[in-house]
């Protein structure tokens, strides 16, 4: 570990935690010498709670872990990026990111960033969860002309009428040699799924949660 990194009076180093499929920010929180270690050996994020003055693990009790990509430090060697695979949302409220809101406290539902810029590789499950917040603004405001405000105004029959409709459509996909159709229909399916969660005020991080009790 490089040995001019330089901790505050208290010992501890602000770590900026990026997204390393889509570039997003998703949350910063502090390490000190120690849990910085424990990053490096175990490759999940380990931080250091100022109000509990302890160690903690990044979705130890959640299942919302940050497999460690890469570490980096500023210029000025006081601070620290930390480029992760994000596992289910980031931020305690359930968002994927913890910075989901403007100056004047009003919820953003789309990211800050244009990822076709910054990422070039293949998507990570940050897009769900992007998805999943642009659905959740939909059922909430039901702007006009939207096919998912048609969805939620329609009720629950209607949407669980499609999600059986792009079920069979990827089933029938599936069974063609070309996969671009397997693709696109799997993509519909899972829009739907997630409106059907949003019907249900399912959270989409309680499906990965679950997922994760699985593995």
């Amino acid at each position: 570990m490089v040995n001019t990194i330089k901790f505050n009076q208290d010992g501890l180093i602000p770590a900026i935690i990026q997204d390393y499929s889509s570039g997003q920010v998703l949350m910063m929180a502090y390490m000190n010498e120690e849990s910085l270690k424990r990053t490096v050996e175990t490759g999940k994020t380990w931080f250091y709670s100022r109000s509990r003055q302890t160690l903690w693990m990044k979705g130890e009790t959640s299942g919302h872990i940050q497999n460690v990509k890469e570490i980096r430090y500023d210029c000025d060697q006081d601070s620290l990026l930390v480029i992760v695979e994000q596992i289910g949302a980031a931020c305690h409220t359930g968002h994927y990111s913890c910075f989901y809101r403007d100056l004047e406290g009003n919820e953003k539902t789309t990211p800050v960033f244009d990822s076709s810029k910054v990422y070039t590789g293949k998507e990570g499950p940050g897009i769900l969860f992007e998805l999943y917040e642009v659905i959740a603004d939909r059922k909430i405001k039901r702007p006009e002309g939207s096919y998912t405000t048609y969805l939620f105004n329609e009720g629950i029959d209607k949407i669980l009428k499609k999600v059986g409709e792009e079920t069979a459509e990827v089933i029938i996909a599936a069974k063609n040699p070309d996969n671009a159709e397997l693709v696109y229909e799997t993509s519909d399916l899972l829009y739907h799924l997630l409106v059907l969660l949003n019907e249900k005020g399912v959270d989409l991080s309680d499906i990965f949660t679950e997922l994760r009790s699985r593995r």
